[in-house]
């Protein structure tokens, strides 16, 4: 069995795998600065001030109670909240992501359709 192991985590697929994963978590570093630190702050302007992650809506008030200014404070008075903003974030970072890997998978098409055309088929 530990053999078989070997076998299949020094196969190619495997370690390319690794490899992706690896970047893949790197690459969610670059998406959530640049969304959280270019993208939403000009979105948060235009809808008046607003930061995403203080976008909620409180469907019970804690001990305090509201209006509260931010997230936190509502957090913090025990109110219990729908976080809708954190939601419009994630989906954004979601679409940064998708775009980026068909851009990815289109340009290894045209990388691979070009060389088969060429004559250097695999």
């Amino acid at each position: 069995m530990l053999q078989e192991f070997r076998e299949f985590a020094m196969r190619g697929n495997a370690i390319d795998l690794a490899i992706g994963l690896v970047i893949g978590s790197s690459f969610t570093s670059i998406v959530d600065t640049l969304v959280n630190g270019i993208l939403m702050p000009p979105i948060g302007l235009l809808l008046g001030g607003a930061d995403f992650k203080d976008l909620f809506l409180v469907l019970k008030p804690g001990e305090v109670a509201g209006p509260y200014v931010n997230l936190e404070a509502a957090q913090q008075a025990g109110a219990v909240t729908i976080n809708y903003g954190e939601l419009v974030t994630v989906i954004i970072h979601f679409v940064i992501v998708a775009f980026a890997m068909f851009l990815v998978v289109k340009a290894f098409n045209r990388l691979h359709k070009g060389s088969t055309v060429s004559g250097k088929a695999d």
